[in-house]
């Protein structure tokens, strides 16, 4: 492979077929991939980390958050090619990422987590599957690709079977009884609803498999005509689950294997917002803590 062109093709073919990455996951490595095209029309063992510092150089107005990933991106690809036998180095490998500021995820209460599961606007399947899927999301703390990615036979004594997480990884979560009681009622409903010999656990009105689109605009629906919205997505659902998991358990451990994260510092954010939420109420409540009127 002598072009960038080409050597992306196979990259992002390589993330599809053989590492079986998700389609958003891919979608994204060939949009960078495409900068890196564009900018760069050399061959390319060509490509000098001088190249790479000023590319990423032009990249301002991204956020932080987005550049590293870009970047991430740009690493793997010439990683791959360094296997391939195509460069003999890295041009990336030395650049580095602007800092990322720390923001802390945004959970729901308890009370508005209740609040939002609790409406009982609407009937038919429609409302049944909508009950079931963003009980699911909280019960379990699946992200919502991979609740789309479900099929019936993933759903079994009271367990859900994710067969692809992020980075390809399975893993098996509990759903609570309220989940398990609400898949109940829309899998009786899923049999005059979904196409024969369709194999998705949550279909559209078509009978096919949900998309991640759809599911976002369901839950922002149900939260505007409940008074919150701009509060509530799938992932703010998964930062709940995960917020509230881990403030009656006290298990780290435990809550990242419920998340599926690698690694356990991406489950430690949560201890940050459990102590953010302690040092509210402990102002709030603390005699000492409360500020005397003047």
């Amino acid at each position: 492979m002598n072009t960038l062109k080409e050597a992306s093709a196979a990259f992002v073919h390589e993330t599809a077929a053989v590492r079986r990455l998700s389609v958003h996951t891919v979608e994204a490595y060939r949009r960078d991939l495409e900068i890196l095209q564009n900018a760069l029309p050399m061959p390319l063992t060509d490509i000098t980390p001088q190249n790479m510092r000023h590319l990423l150089a032009t990249q301002h107005g991204m956020s932080p958050a987005s550049t590293a990933r870009r970047l991430s991106t740009w690493r793997l690809f010439f990683n791959y090619l360094l296997k391939t036998g195509d460069i003999r180095n890295n041009p990336a490998h030395s650049l580095r990422a602007p800092k990322k500021q720390g923001r802390l995820p945004r959970a729901l209460t308890p009370d508005k987590t209740a609040f939002l599961l609790n409406d009982d606007t609407g009937s038919g399947w429609l409302k049944w599957r909508d009950d079931a899927m963003f009980e699911l999301l909280y019960s379990t703390g699946l992200r919502v690709g991979e609740m789309t990615a479900l099929n019936v036979s993933d759903i079994s004594a009271g367990m859900v079977h994710v067969q692809r997480g992020k980075g390809g990884r399975g893993r098996v979560v509990p759903a609570g009884t309220v989940a398990q009681k609400a898949l109940s009622c829309w899998l009786t409903a899923r049999a005059s609803a979904a196409n024969h010999n369709e194999t998705a656990l949550f279909v559209n009105r078509r009978g096919g498999r949900l998309n991640v689109r759809t599911v976002q605009q369901r839950l922002s629906t149900r939260a505007a005509r409940l008074g919150m919205a701009g509060q509530v997505s799938p992932h703010v659902l998964r930062h709940s689950c995960a917020s509230h998991f881990l403030q009656s358990s006290g298990d780290l451990r435990a809550t990242q294997d419920l998340l599926g994260h690698r690694d356990i510092t991406s489950t430690q954010i949560y201890t940050r917002l459990d102590f953010q939420n302690l040092a509210k109420t402990y102002d709030l409540a603390h005699p000492r803590a409360k500020k005397k009127a003047h």
